[in-house]
């Protein structure tokens, strides 16, 4: 008979109980805790299990995937021939389609210079940068516009599509962000009147909705210039939207400066720093570090609300859909057209959450209470 003698405290653990570990413990620990979480697991079952199967089938199963016309969907699933046949109209609008190379290229530009940015080890991330941010937006304005180096005017009329979502969400983003956090540090200013202008700003934007900036921008603004003078349709809704977005991100920013300790900002002004290098080296690094999931998340909504731009008359991706839905050739066909448009802004609003997750796992510095 084997025995095996153990000093005092060397005898080894005991083996968990089964129902506790694994994959049966994890049920356990976070479906089945209690009595109310198991039927409320049981209740989300039966709901997944009322709509799930149903939606697959009608998307995939019984759906018809060849065609050109309504008449070739012939089977009860989705149609989605409606999505193939006008996949151009929905991604370019209305932009003339000799000139379309010009939505490419500038598209094309734009994916160059960003994927340099994500990868880890690249030497020139900054020059990449400063590329982007103001050689890039020149580029694209000529090619996109048109008028010089013998490229026809395309009027900002007829851009549309998810191409038009891009520029309106891109140039929100990019403004957005430097100009909030400009109003954040001026709203906490130690001078009475710049204090008082940035909050007046930010208050005012954040208590009128986007749609109404957009009314406002578009129909009251040229009310209010000399005569004669006028802004492009789509250069007012930019404007618009920059400083409607930046009033939310300077409040985003605003929390993130609050958060920063008092020690922070002394032991700066202990080394002799001035305001502007303490802000630019030690304090604002921080305050963005700690407000990226807000920071995204106002990306995010932006980037959806560019929907709105269609009450000026502005086709942007939704808008486009809607008119393809209209189509004589095509009535009936409105709910495949507003699938394909969800999973659109699913995919892209997905991708910016997991970029900014990784963000957070790259300058995470040990801070986040575990």
């Amino acid at each position: 008979m084997n025995t095996k003698s153990y000093a005092i405290g060397q005898i080894p653990d005991m083996v968990p109980p089964i129902a506790s570990v694994g994959f049966i413990g994890w049920f356990r620990k976070n479906l089945f805790s209690s009595w109310v979480n198991s039927v409320l697991t049981l209740f989300s079952l039966w709901l997944l299990y009322l709509t799930i199967p149903p939606m697959i089938d009608w998307m995939l199963v019984n759906a018809n995937f060849s065609g050109t016309t309504k008449q070739d969907c012939t089977n009860t699933g989705a149609c989605w021939p409606f999505v193939s046949s006008h996949i151009d109209q929905f991604f370019y609008g209305f932009y003339p389609q000799a000139e379309r190379w010009r939505v490419d290229i500038t598209i094309l530009l734009l994916i160059g210079l960003m994927i340099p940015l994500f990868i880890k080890k690249f030497p020139y991330k900054g020059i990449t940068a400063a590329v982007a941010l103001f050689i890039y937006p020149v580029v694209a304005f000529f090619l996109l516009v048109g008028g010089s180096f013998g490229l026809p005017v395309v009027e900002t009329s007829l851009w549309g599509g998810f191409s038009l979502t891009l520029v309106i969400s891109v140039v929100g983003i990019v403004t957005s962000l430097p100009i909030g956090i400009v109003l954040a540090l001026g709203r906490r200013s130690n001078m009475p009147t710049i204090r008082s202008i940035c909050t007046v700003f930010i208050e005012l934007w954040r208590g009128v909705p986007l749609i109404t900036v957009l009314f406002m921008s578009s129909v009251m603004l040229p009310l209010f210039l000399p005569e004669g003078v006028n802004f492009d349709k789509l250069l007012r809704a930019l404007i618009g939207v920059s400083l409607f977005a930046a009033a939310y991100m300077a409040e985003v920013v605003r929390g993130g400066l609050q958060a920063i300790p008092k020690g922070q900002f002394e032991g700066a002004m202990s080394l002799g720093l001035s305001y502007w290098k303490t802000m630019s080296f030690i304090i604002l690094p921080q305050a963005l570090k700690y407000v990226i999931p807000s920071i995204v998340s106002t990306f995010i909504g932006l980037f959806k609300d560019t929907t709105l731009v269609l009450i000026i008359g502005l086709f942007d991706f939704l808008g486009i859909v809607q008119t393809a839905s209209t189509d004589p050739k095509w009535l009936g066909m409105a709910v495949e057209g507003y699938v394909f448009t969800a999973l659109v802004y699913g995919v892209f609003c997905f991708a910016m959450s997991q970029y900014s997750q990784a963000i957070e796992r790259k300058l995470d510095t040990g801070h986040k209470k575990r």
